[in-house]
């Protein structure tokens, strides 16, 4: 993990909350329901914007978020993390605990984590597709997918998996010819 603040708080409190839902035997289900949350992170700017802001107060901030976990079925111990986390001020950090979280499960199960930006969702058929692409390139290491989407890649993939990058979005290619058209003029 980086060694900057956040990362290090992230890091301690994904640890935290690994070692208890390991204690629990409920891995798979934290597992579960962060990548819920995560989702509902995705869809939603004004959930975004709640555990960003710092003019929130804890108390609304905490209240604000177990509502809209109870609401997408999130209970038991992920339900109490995310709830600790905010009554401590600590909501901004919730994604990157999520994602250090989710990291630290795959590392141990001896899965390689891609993350992938594409313009549009991928299809389920796409993900597999592209899921048995990265275990060829990868050695056959399982991979699991942390999609992503960004209409500014306009089309193509962008996929990093540890420090490599391939990236062959449209974006990029426009960018690459953009310099190369710069040299002829």
């Amino acid at each position: 993990m980086s060694t900057s603040a956040t990362t290090g708080v992230a890091g301690r409190y994904a640890s935290a909350l690994f070692e208890l839902a390991d204690n629990a035997k409920a891995l798979d289900q934290v597992a579960q329901d962060l990548d819920t949350f995560k989702k509902l992170l995705a869809e939603s700017a004004e959930l975004t914007r709640l555990i960003a802001s710092p003019v929130v107060g804890r108390e609304l901030q905490g209240r604000a978020l177990l509502a809209v976990l109870d609401a997408a079925g999130i209970k038991g111990l992920t339900r109490n993390f995310i709830g600790t986390v905010a009554a401590n001020g600590r909501a901004r950090e919730l994604p990157a605990m999520a994602a250090a979280y989710l990291a630290e499960l795959a590392r141990r199960r001896g899965e390689t984590s891609a993350i992938v930006t594409s313009a549009v969702p991928l299809t389920a058929q796409q993900m597999q597709q592209l899921s048995d692409a990265l275990r060829g390139v990868l050695g056959g290491a399982k991979v699991s997918i942390d999609a992503h989407v960004d209409p500014d890649v306009l089309g193509g993939l962008v996929v990093k998996v540890g420090s490599r990058l391939f990236d062959s979005s449209i974006r990029s290619k426009l960018q690459r010819l953009q310099l190369a058209m710069k040299g002829v003029a």
